[in-house]
């Protein structure tokens, strides 16, 4: 039986359409320049509102220069400007969205990702790093990698906001979301989860342009790799609107603190031995 598309996700494809049309450029100009008004956007580190000729181009913005990050190989950086929602400990699977609402990992990676897998991380540690709509939207590789697995899950596209966060049971679990097996060149193990959310049109992986999010597929792709390494620091895509991802590592000495802001490229914590 066909899965009936969920709502969140017909009115995402909606406003996907509208913020990738490119308008005459004086309606363009002050669609765009309303945006950074209203979100408050900081464009220090990008080119003037007006030289997007769409309002995905300036959510997909590229920073100008690249920023500089500890290339200590046992240190990852954040691979996101976000908000920390939370942070720490996996209690046999168990996790936080925020306090006081839980979600099990294992769920979350999805049946795709093999059992004995999920038991390397079953007490790891998780990092929950939200986007908001006024942040920069691209991601980035958080340490020297080996990917060996992403696998689309195709769900509803539910706000992650702190107002649905706190009343949306197993709310990452819900929605859409791409997840992506690493290790490290020490071959730990850690996951990284792209969580889709409202008015998420897309959610490119550059490594892998097969993955079409928001789109009429509705049962999980998997894609497996066998010599895909990423470096520290690579762009490997952006969110079309502000988003969630889950970091998950099987070893990990979190830096960071529940509710803390971080930047792209700042030190979030260390491959504990």
């Amino acid at each position: 039986m066909t899965k009936k598309r969920h709502i969140t996700s017909a009115a995402s494809q909606l406003f996907g359409k509208f913020a990738s049309k490119a308008f005459p450029s004086p309606v363009q100009k002050f669609i765009n320049a309303g945006y950074v008004r209203l979100m408050g956007l900081d464009m220090r580190e990008f080119h003037p509102s007006s030289s997007y000729e769409t309002l995905n181009k300036l959510f997909t913005r590229h920073l100008r220069e690249s920023r500089e990050f500890n290339l200590d190989g046992s240190v990852m950086i954040s691979p996101c400007d976000a908000l920390v929602s939370e942070c720490g400990k996996l209690h046999d699977f168990s996790s936080l969205q925020i306090k006081g609402m839980k979600y099990k990992v294992d769920e979350l990676l999805g049946e795709h990702i093999d059992s004995k897998d999920k038991h390397r991380i079953k007490n790891g540690r998780f990092i929950n790093f939200y986007l908001s709509p006024r942040d920069y939207h691209r991601y980035h590789i958080p340490v020297n990698c080996r990917i060996t697995k992403a696998v689309h899950i195709p769900g509803k596209l539910y706000p992650v906001n702190f107002t649905y966060l706190n009343k949306q049971k197993d709310l990452f679990i819900e929605n859409e979301r791409v997840v992506i097996e690493c290790y490290t060149q020490e071959e730990q193990l850690f996951y990284m989860v792209l969580v889709g959310a409202l008015n998420v049109g897309k959610m490119e992986v550059s490594f892998e342009p097969n993955v079409q999010t928001n789109s009429d597929i509705r049962e999980s792709i998997v894609y497996e790799y066998e010599n895909l390494h990423m470096n520290k620091g690579d762009d490997f895509g952006c969110f079309q609107m502000g988003s969630t991802i889950v970091l998950i590592a099987e070893k990990m000495d979190i830096f960071v603190k529940s509710g803390e802001k971080v930047s792209f490229a700042q030190d979030i914590s260390s491959l504990a031995k």
